[in-house]
């Protein structure tokens, strides 16, 4: 399994999970509250965490195709939810590299 992680310094990493969650929820299961949220995407779990400084995205895949594709989702989704923060995409980390 890998694992990789974002940060989006943003006042409104509550107001994203919300839309994420809402939009995910079309195709799979979601669950979420104000400050944390999880999607049960087809390439892995996404868990998202926000606080007063930001939103933080986990994500969990099998390989690195899928890996790609969850972040490339996350990324669209955000390019659009955040655009007026002029969001270009997030750094991801992968955790123990």
């Amino acid at each position: 399994m890998i694992v990789t992680t974002a940060r989006l310094s943003t006042p409104n990493g509550s107001k994203y999970i919300a839309q994420l969650c809402k939009h995910f929820a079309r195709k799979v299961e979601v669950s979420c509250d104000d400050h944390r949220g999880h999607a049960a995407l087809p390439s892995g779990p996404a868990e998202f965490s926000a606080d007063a400084g930001g939103l933080t995205v986990r994500l969990e895949a099998a390989d690195a195709k899928n890996l790609i594709q969850a972040r490339f989702t996350i990324d669209v989704h955000l390019a659009t939810f955040a655009h007026r923060e002029n969001f270009l995409g997030l750094n991801w980390v992968v955790e123990g590299a």
